[in-house]
């Protein structure tokens, strides 16, 4: 019988950083046909996203909650009378959510507190006779966490986010999430998030609308001073082009794993993991490096044989196509080059010792040691926020953490010997520089009597 899937493993290195190694930039994004023909029914006209977001950005900028409501009403078919959530609703739902499922999430909300609470953002001063140099960190005045609420509601998304920005003491924090059906309900594991967190200000809307109310303020919805969390393609966009009015966590793509394994990995966990990342998105990256052809086989049986098993196989068949599967490396030092170059989100080690690795990783969102140490833990319980970076941008950025909400102000608190010590190197590059006032501004310091 054919499969439904193709679980590609690649010989020629070559072949594949020109296909699964490839990174894609977002301003090369490739958009479906039928999301464009939606934008008819919307826009009156077919419409690319990054001109739709630009759209409804604006509108949500001059006209507040009213253009809030009507792209609610235009894009997820909800007339709402009201963007808020109540505190009766998240108090509700915590109530009524299982038992079994609170308890995991107030577990995991311990882990990520006590993790990011022995993060270090102390405050410096350096404290001379001719005066003192230092840095002063203070929290940001407010944050917008965005949280999804699509296909797979993320209460997880929730509290890897707000708990970071409460340990950096952030002292307003509003989350926005679309409403998951007509009647403008939230799931139900999203509001218990939310009470869990003691999160004070919810709203009920999502996408570009939700970014751009957050960014400008509406009357219902306070503007912040940075916005963080994951979203669709036009949440994505909505973040770029808010950018420089307020804060952003990064430009945050699809999701993507990068398992390095040898013969000593066991094929099933193996598979596992990638299948793991492969169900979020038909275009999530799940990829494994090998030196071990028959390792290699045996992990493909695995990936046949579990997808079959598994309610969003859909999503992983679509996934496997487009940017997953092996690559058969000539040693695992060049499994580890490759893993660099690709920078990939979540870097799993299945290999022996994988502590002795660790100084060969340059470039990665986290890195996973051992079969114990999988991805779905850091996903869900481990501690550190799962908001990682993608794209490729682990190559220069960092996972969500505590600097992430905080500011840092620079202190310059010289005496008058020291102003008229430094004067002189100051009135030169002023002068280098051809900005006579800075250089008279320094010349006169030095003018002045000790």
């Amino acid at each position: 019988m054919e499969r439904e899937i193709v679980w590609r493993i690649f010989t020629d290195v070559g072949e594949a950083q020109q296909t699964i190694l490839k990174r894609h930039s977002l301003r090369d994004y490739s958009v479906p046909d039928h999301v464009i023909d939606r934008s008819v029914g919307i826009f009156g006209e077919r419409v690319m996203p990054d001109e739709a977001v630009r759209r409804i950005i604006k509108a949500v900028r001059e006209q507040g909650d009213q253009a809030v409501f009507d792209w609610n009403k235009k894009i997820d078919g909800i007339d709402l009378d009201s963007l808020v959530v109540s505190q009766d609703e998240m108090q509700a739902a915590l109530n009524e959510i299982a038992p079994e499922l609170r308890q995991a999430m107030e577990h995991s909300a311990e882990r990520i507190r006590a993790f990011h609470e022995k993060q270090p953002i102390s405050s410096w001063i350096d404290a001379q006779p001719q005066g003192s140099l230092g840095q002063l960190v203070s929290p940001v005045d407010s944050v917008g966490v965005y949280v999804p609420g699509g296909t797979a509601p993320l209460p997880s998304s929730l509290l890897m986010s707000v708990i970071p920005a409460q340990v950096a003491g952030v002292l307003e924090i509003i989350v926005c999430t679309p409403p998951g059906s007509g009647d403008g309900g939230i799931h139900p594991s999203i509001l218990a998030a939310a009470a869990i967190t003691g999160v004070e200000k919810m709203y009920r809307v999502g996408g570009a609308q939700a970014i751009g109310a957050m960014a400008y303020g509406t009357e219902s919805i306070s503007r912040v001073a940075t916005i963080v969390g994951a979203g669709n393609l036009f949440v994505t966009l909505a973040k770029q082009q808010v950018y420089g009015d307020v804060g952003i966590d990064g430009i945050l793509g699809p999701t993507e794993t990068m398992v390095i394994a040898d013969d000593s990995a066991d094929p099933k966990l193996a598979a596992a993991d990638l299948l793991a990342q492969a169900e979020h998105d038909v275009l999530a990256s799940a990829i494994l490096l090998t030196p071990s052809m028959a390792f290699a086989e045996k992990v493909r049986e695995e990936v046949y044989k579990q997808t079959e098993q598994l309610a969003r196989k859909d999503i992983i068949n679509q996934a496997m196509v487009n940017r997953s599967g092996t690559v058969i490396t000539e040693n695992l030092e060049q499994a580890f080059e490759l893993a660099n170059d690709y920078a990939a989100e979540h870097l799993c080690l299945l290999v022996e010792n994988p502590w002795s690795w660790i100084g060969q990783v340059r470039n990665a969102g986290g890195i996973f040691l051992g079969e114990h140490s999988y991805e779905v833990l850091g996903d869900y319980v481990a501690g550190p926020s799962h908001v990682m970076p993608t794209g490729g941008t682990a190559r220069f950025a960092s996972p969500l953490n505590v600097l992430d909400f905080v500011k840092i102000t620079s202190l310059i608190g010289l005496d008058k010997a020291s102003a008229i010590e430094l004067s002189q190197s100051a009135e030169i590059l002023a002068n280098a520089e051809s900005l006579s006032a800075h250089a008279t501004a320094a010349k006169f310091r030095r003018e002045m009597k000790s």
